[in-house]
């Protein structure tokens, strides 16, 4: 009867020892420090805000970057050899104008010739004849070519119409501030173009109407010199009674 005592004590010790050794780790947990867990926390706050910065701060520079390469992009629109080319058109036109030249020499050779201010004795009327035929001819030239110049303009109108359509196109869709600029550039090309064809057209029609005044001009000096021909150098007609039968 004393053994199975025995046996429940040793059971008993072996029990509770084995307690012991499962309750022991438990109370083995470190012990947190709130005040140090809410720095570490704020810590980690500001570090992950600060990476979150650095993202956005190289997604800013890409942009950046981007834009500089738009801004930079030339444009693929050349609209000067368009406006080049109508240039020359009406240009041809004022050199192949016939009659006195637009050159200035050769201009003010010509003009003393067929426009004199007076005329010298040497000069036969049929000669003054056949340099009233060339002005004449001179005039109806210049009036020619004036016509000429604004049928061109008047053709060419519908090319700088199509032009400034293609460059507000071009600068509507322009993706930079470099192709802006050339687009702009090329609109104040054609701006000077279409002065330059204006300045044309008006040389021309000054040219005709000064060719007319002069052509004016010199057949009013030919008249004087055709009636103080006429009239001659000796004493000039007088008129007086005449008698007839003796009366």
């Amino acid at each position: 009867m004393k053994t199975r005592p025995r046996l429940l004590s040793v059971s008993l010790a072996a029990v509770l020892a084995g307690s012991l050794l499962l309750v022991q780790p438990a109370t083995a947990f470190t012990v947190i420090d709130p005040t140090n867990l809410i720095q570490n926390t704020l810590t980690a706050i500001r570090t992950l805000e600060q990476i979150n910065n650095q993202i956005n701060q190289l997604q800013n520079e890409a942009q950046m970057l981007m834009n500089q390469a738009r801004n930079l992009a030339n444009l693929d629109f050349n609209i000067v050899n368009r406006l080049r080319s109508t240039l020359a058109t009406t240009e041809r036109l004022i050199a192949e104008a016939q009659g006195l030249a637009y050159d200035v020499t050769a201009m003010d050779r010509e003009f003393a010739r067929l426009y004199p201010d007076h005329y010298a004795a040497t000069v036969s009327g049929d000669q003054m004849a056949l340099d009233a035929r060339e002005r004449w001819k001179n005039t109806l030239d210049g009036l020619h070519t004036a016509m000429r110049m604004q049928a061109q303009v008047s053709q060419n109108l519908a090319q700088d119409e199509s032009a400034l359509a293609d460059l507000v196109g071009q600068s509507q869709s322009a993706t930079g501030a470099l192709q802006a600029a050339q687009a702009t550039n090329q609109l104040l090309a054609l701006q000077a173009k279409q002065s330059i064809q204006a300045q044309q057209l008006q040389i021309t029609q000054d040219r005709a109407a000064s060719l007319e005044l002069a052509r004016q001009a010199a057949a009013t000096e030919r008249s004087r010199e055709v009636r103080r021909r006429f009239h001659g150098d000796g004493t000039p007609y007088t008129p007086h009674p005449v008698r007839f039968y003796g009366n």
